[in-house]
């Protein structure tokens, strides 16, 4: 059974038809990247995961229940984590506090849990040093380990990231491959990925690459060409 499956989605904004008969899926313990230049709908999608946004037709389902008509925080209980592009760190909040929140997508949320996992600071040894300090006080690659981190607090089976290497560092581009990396192989963790960045595109299982709202090409990543790369990672 697939982790994720959805099946002729379609959204709009309005009636502007933005999401065009999407399938897609991801598996346990796999990495799928979507790629595709800007504007082509690949967050459009992630909301429409999440249920930020209503799919007018289609089929999203998690472990093969539809989540069609589930409220978003149903969703983040049921299993779908998502690190927003942007990060969307509160900042005034310590880091601390920020990682607390991500218990809220647990059963029972705050009032019953309160121990942040040790392997979040396996993964992201910068953020248990920081504790103390402010979100905002953050560099941009550190409030996204930091972003990543509260999102896994919540147990996922399925992690979105939304351009995650965007803006931050090579150091810690690769800091953050090797976290998503080990959640795979050690929690098996599926991982619906958009990037632009290369390298961490091929470290994904298969990729499907959107245009214009559509799903126009899918296959493995180890057989990714030049051709589809120039077509969809290039500015």
């Amino acid at each position: 059974m697939n982790l994720l499956e959805t099946k002729g989605l379609n959204t709009y904004y309005g009636e502007s038809h933005i999401l065009r008969d999407i399938d897609l899926s991801v598996h346990h313990g796999e990495m799928v990247c979507l790629i595709g230049r800007n504007g082509v709908g690949k967050t459009t999608f992630l909301k429409a995961l999440i249920g930020l946004l209503e799919a007018r037709s289609g089929e999203i389902l998690l472990e093969g229940k539809s989540l069609q008509r589930e409220a978003p925080h149903l969703r983040a209980r049921a299993g779908i984590g998502y690190v927003p592009q942007g990060r969307e760190i509160i900042p005034y909040l310590t880091v601390e506090e920020n990682l607390l929140l991500g218990l809220e997508a647990l059963p029972g949320g705050l009032t019953q849990h309160k121990r942040i996992d040790s392997f979040i600071y396996e993964l992201f040894p910068i953020l248990q040093k920081f504790l103390p300090r402010k979100g905002g006080d953050l560099s941009g690659g550190q409030q996204q380990q930091l972003a990543i981190a509260r999102t896994l607090l919540g147990q996922p089976k399925l992690l979105l990231l939304d351009e995650p290497t965007e803006g931050i560092q090579p150091n810690i581009v690769q800091d953050i491959e090797a976290a998503v990396k080990r959640i795979i192989a050690e929690k098996g963790i599926g991982v619906l990925l958009v990037e632009q960045h290369l390298h961490f595109v091929r470290q994904a299982n298969r990729y499907y690459a959107m245009q214009r709202g559509g799903i126009v090409a899918t296959g493995k990543t180890t057989d990714l060409s030049q051709s589809v790369i120039d077509q969809f990672l290039s500015v």
